[in-house]
């Protein structure tokens, strides 16, 4: 996993501040690549409750992290009760690794 310690605690803490404690969020992608070098970050974030305005929620996660990134990009995936699953949640749920 190409992050180090503190960014995965950042990472958690942007989005326990944003989406609460029942949250949960794991790397997937590129960046689980030990070899590779670059790449965006790819976050898969899931909550246990329906949410609404999922794009603006996940934009508004994504814009903070990478703030504190110092401006690498990041894609959030968001997972909720209320949101249609596709084959790149299921695939980031099983391939993706916890911060």
């Amino acid at each position: 996993m190409r992050l180090t310690d503190s960014q995965r605690h950042t990472i958690r803490q942007l989005v326990t501040d944003e989406l609460g404690p029942g949250s949960t969020v794991k790397l997937f992608g590129s960046r689980l690549d030990d070899s590779a070098r670059g790449g965006d970050i790819d976050l898969f974030v899931e909550v246990g409750a329906p949410v609404e305005h999922p794009a603006q929620l996940a934009a508004r996660l994504s814009v903070r992290i990478m703030r504190a990134m110092h401006g690498r990009k990041v894609d959030v995936l968001l997972s909720a009760p209320n949101l249609n699953e596709q084959t790149i949640h299921k695939l980031a749920r099983e391939q993706g690794e916890c911060l």
